[in-house]
């Protein structure tokens, strides 16, 4: 009787619940928060950042990830304040940020990185993250010893500010240098209590690489994943999570050893009519299936 008493009464709070807000009713409910790094938005979120905000809240994203910051550009001419109070309203939080960072690894501007830091702090940031490397910084061996020892320097400034330097990769850091690739002597050369790796699983697989056997000799590293899946005949376009190559299932039974706290879908070659539903797609089966 107990029980039944205690079905019906919340039954009763939840059809209230429905009542007041209807978003309660049709906004998924994630097992841990999914996030979505913006890019995969870039053709649309410039037109209205509000609007493709709350449309991506409602697909029941809780994170983000941004991308392009500047301080003339600003979050998509939002200053960082004003882009947090957004967020805020809809829900999410930025744990990551893509800022670039060639200008300070070719030791060219200390200023830049410390624009970043501060907007990362406003924003409620953890990580400063390097979306990619220009051509003339990697090169050789030697170049990329150098860029760890960069990334190193960087990662110092932003634990002073309570932040943590994250590093994402594409498929040129798997580019052999005799007996080992450029990604290896990133891991090695960084201090691993500053410098943690955001690993896009779609770069990754597409070099050919197995992540889980990077999970296990660097364990606790990759801290963040970017979830994008490879098309099952072009390799170089994206398709939906689920729906293509990449074995998505066999890679999360290494979460627990590659120390992955955020999770972000990501859509960098996939471009259809509708971007919004796309990412509603990869959305539901990272947080059906995966999660």
């Amino acid at each position: 009787m107990n029980s039944r008493r205690s079905f019906i009464k919340q039954t009763g709070l939840i059809a209230a619940a429905v009542a007041v807000s209807p978003s309660f009713a049709c906004t998924p409910v994630a097992k841990h928060p999914v996030g979505l790094q913006l890019y995969s938005l870039r053709d649309i979120i410039k037109n209205d950042i509000k609007g493709i905000i709350e449309k991506v809240a409602a697909i029941g994203y809780k994170e983000v990830e941004t991308y392009g910051y500047s301080v003339k550009d600003k979050f998509w001419g939002l200053d960082a304040k004003t882009f947090d109070n957004l967020l805020k309203a809809n829900g999410i939080k930025a744990p990551s940020g893509h800022y670039g960072m060639d200008n300070f690894i070719a030791g060219k501007n200390s200023d830049e990185l410390k624009s970043y830091i501060e907007a990362a702090n406003i924003t409620g940031g953890e990580y400063v993250t390097v979306p990619y490397l220009g051509d003339s910084l990697r090169k050789t061996a030697d170049d990329y010893k150098k860029i760890a020892g960069k990334l190193n320097e960087a990662a110092v400034l932003c634990k002073a500010s309570g932040l943590k330097l994250a590093y994402h990769n594409h498929n040129f850091e798997f580019t052999k240098f005799g007996n080992t690739t450029g990604y290896e002597i990133l891991l090695s050369e960084t201090d691993k209590n500053l410098v943690d790796f955001e690993m896009d699983l779609y770069w990754v697989a597409r070099s050919g690489v197995d992540p889980l056997s990077l999970f296990k000799t660097h364990q606790h590293r990759f801290t963040m994943w970017h979830i994008k899946d490879m098309d099952k005949t072009k390799n170089d376009v994206n398709t939906e999570i689920g729906q293509g190559a990449v074995d998505f299932k066999s890679i999360f039974t290494g979460a627990k050893m590659a120390g992955v706290k955020h999770y972000f879908v990501e859509h960098e070659f996939n471009y259809k009519p509708d971007e919004l539903g796309s990412i509603k797609t990869s959305f539901n089966y990272v947080n059906n299936q995966l999660l």
